[in-house]
């Protein structure tokens, strides 16, 4: 099967400004399922310097810089994606003690994993909902995180906004609401408060709709030794199957914003995107 992904981003400044050096996260990324046939980027105000790089995590960037004044930044990213069939369940846990809960990684795994790990502090509300979880879940690992995914699903309601941080992970739990990058911050810190090493993964998502209205989503990425990155996507309960189409990954959810630059000058602006993915 193959995808073709076009996703515009243009910010329109109320007056000129002088455009810092830019990160540009569009690039998806090539995984055992998929292979990228196609990357374009088509940006305006033409950079006079524009250079590809890998950056702390492994994630493909674009790093552009400019020279010349504009009243906007225009980004048109365009890709082909093609996917082969995919089980997300083809995997075993190795060595056997990590299928129960709780677990502690390898000393080398943890100094690998150590920006992924750590205990955030949460809510006795919120440690509970997972401690809940996992008894339900016989402290089996694959179990739970297969669970706690689903429940998210059933418990929180989704909803779209454009821009902004993630909320704080107990304001979300409270609320029991947010956008697809809410709750998987919430999850993640969860994750990590029992132990788990988890990751924040921003990207596309196809699936078909009558209307169709695409948005750039978010997802979580649990490590499982044996399995490696696991991807459990919370807004909709499931683990990640080839219609996910990661682009960044990261233990900071700032590091995988599709455009961070700053500007010289006192303008506002205001953003629009549009996003279309389309099978070919």
């Amino acid at each position: 099967m193959k995808y073709k992904i076009t996703h515009h981003t243009n910010y329109i400044f109320d007056s000129k400004v002088f455009l810092e050096p830019h990160y540009l996260r569009f690039r998806p990324k090539r995984t055992p399922y998929a292979e990228v046939l196609l990357h374009e980027l088509t940006i305006l105000p033409e950079p006079i310097g524009h250079r590809t790089a890998s950056d702390e995590e492994n994630n493909l960037v674009d790093l552009c810089w400019f020279e010349e004044l504009t009243g906007n930044l225009s980004i048109e990213a365009t890709s082909i994606i093609e996917t082969q069939p995919y089980n997300p369940f083809d995997f075993i846990i190795h060595p056997q003690k990590y299928y129960q809960i709780p677990f502690q990684y390898a000393r080398q795994q943890q100094e690998l994993l150590f920006s992924t790990l750590g205990k955030p502090k949460l809510s006795k509300a919120l440690i509970k909902y997972g401690a809940t979880i996992q008894k339900a879940s016989d402290y089996n690992t694959l179990q739970y995180v297969a669970n706690l995914t689903n429940q998210i699903h059933q418990d929180f309601k989704v909803e779209y906004r454009e821009v902004g941080a993630p909320m704080l992970p107990d304001n979300t739990f409270q609320t029991k609401k947010g956008s697809c990058r809410d709750l998987s911050w919430m999850q993640i810190n969860l994750l990590r408060h029992q132990g788990f090493a988890a990751r924040f993964v921003s990207g596309y998502f196809y699936f078909d709709m009558d209307e169709p209205n695409y948005e750039l989503h978010a997802w979580v990425d649990v490590f499982l030794p044996g399995a490696g990155w696991v991807g459990i996507d919370p807004s909709h309960g499931i683990l990640t199957g080839n219609a996910h189409f990661p682009i960044a990954t990261s233990a900071h959810f700032e590091n995988t914003m599709p455009v961070s630059g700053g500007i010289r000058g006192s303008a506002s602006s205001r953003l629009k995107t549009e996003l279309y993915i389309e099978k070919i």
